[in-house]
């Protein structure tokens, strides 16, 4: 029982401080008035073409989402491969055809979602 208090104590400090350090901001904060230059996005000192939020032939979110993508791949795929040796053999408990399986289907979603990003021209540099 006395982990779940710890555990309640450490989840209240977190939530206080995260509440204190928004309060302090918004109180002591400098407030300036939004005008257009300030609320344009920043394009390297050139001048900006259209509205990066809205515009989805450029696809600079979806450049960025694709980079998630494959930063999580290499997240999930880290613990299989350290563990890869034990697996196939056997020793790590888990049946190795279940987790070749699991990564071919994990590895062509990901394949599939690279065709699509090509597909679609976000990789193409200009």
């Amino acid at each position: 029982m006395s982990e779940y208090i710890i555990l309640s104590i450490f989840l209240f400090l977190g939530a206080f401080i995260a509440a204190a350090a928004t309060v302090t901001g918004l109180l002591l904060g400098y407030r300036t008035k939004n005008t257009k230059n300030k609320m344009a996005p920043y394009e390297c000192g050139m001048e900006t073409i259209g509205n990066a939020r809205i515009q989805f032939k450029v696809g600079y979110y979806l450049f960025a989402l694709l980079f998630l993508v494959f930063d999580i791949e290499a997240l999930f795929l880290f613990p299989v491969m350290m563990y890869f040796k034990q697996i196939v053999t056997g020793q790590a408990g888990l049946s190795p055809a279940i987790v070749i399986i699991d990564l071919a289907i994990f590895m062509a979603i990901l394949v599939s979602g690279l065709a699509y990003a090509w597909k679609k021209g976000i990789l193409k540099w200009e």
